[in-house]
């Protein structure tokens, strides 16, 4: 999930780029993705690298841009497979469509910063972890999500169910149910249950809503495509 704002990513991409360049100058068979931490998403350092996994069928997806529009069939399936408002899912991959997806620069960016979040909807080895249990995807690894939007459409949304089962019956913000679960899915679900009982949003969550808010209706019109 996204913890850094957008111009921050102004000045990262470029040590991300000169490693993947680096990397790419080393291999012939291109960069497969590096080797994840411990499953506990505790940010150990990787070990060797294994092989790249074979993404279930959306291997290929960049081509130099994205839109998230790209994939509002796979949005609108997977979230009513978990039961959450299609134009929240959406949203959300709009809020976090601030840094690159690239699969090669986010592979390479993993070499520089293990704890980082990885797919079109920037999700963190814990979380993906935790909300694969017992579900279709849970022999997947979080490795394959930047190969694999569908793959993180379908955690993204099965997250999002999971902290709807969080929130209190009883809310004392103003705050609607799905802006308490884009909040949940940035600031984590304890912060997310301290916003629905009136605890004040600070500045990083305020501006999250914020773009929430002003992605809503082009997310809406996304879906409905």
């Amino acid at each position: 999930m996204a913890r850094s704002s957008r111009a921050w990513w102004l000045v990262l991409p470029v040590a991300g780029l000169l490693v993947w360049g680096v990397s790419q100058g080393r291999s012939t068979h291109g960069s497969g993705p590096a080797a994840a931490g411990s499953p506990s998403g505790h940010g150990s350092a990787p070990a060797s690298a294994p092989p790249s996994p074979e993404p279930s069928g959306s291997g290929g997806w960049y081509t130099g841009s994205y839109d998230p529009a790209q994939f509002a069939a796979q949005v609108r399936e997977r979230a009513g497979q978990a039961g959450v408002d299609p134009q929240l899912v959406m949203a959300v991959l709009y809020n976090e469509d601030y840094k690159p997806h690239d699969p090669a620069f986010e592979r390479s960016w993993l070499k520089l910063k293990p704890t980082a979040a990885l797919g079109v909807a920037n999700m963190h080895e814990a979380t993906f972890d935790e909300v694969k249990q017992g579900r279709s995807f849970a022999s997947r690894s979080w490795l394959e999500l930047p190969d694999d939007p569908d793959l993180a459409i379908e955690a993204e949304a099965w997250y999002l169910h999971e902290l709807a089962a969080q929130l209190p019956a009883h809310r004392a913000a103003s705050l609607t149910k799905d802006q308490l679960l884009a909040l949940g899915y940035n600031t984590g679900p304890g912060n997310m249950r301290a916003f629905a009982r009136g605890v004040a949003l600070g500045p990083q969550a305020r501006q999250y809503l914020e773009t929430l808010d002003a992605n809503w209706d082009k997310a809406g019109k996304a879906i409905a495509i």
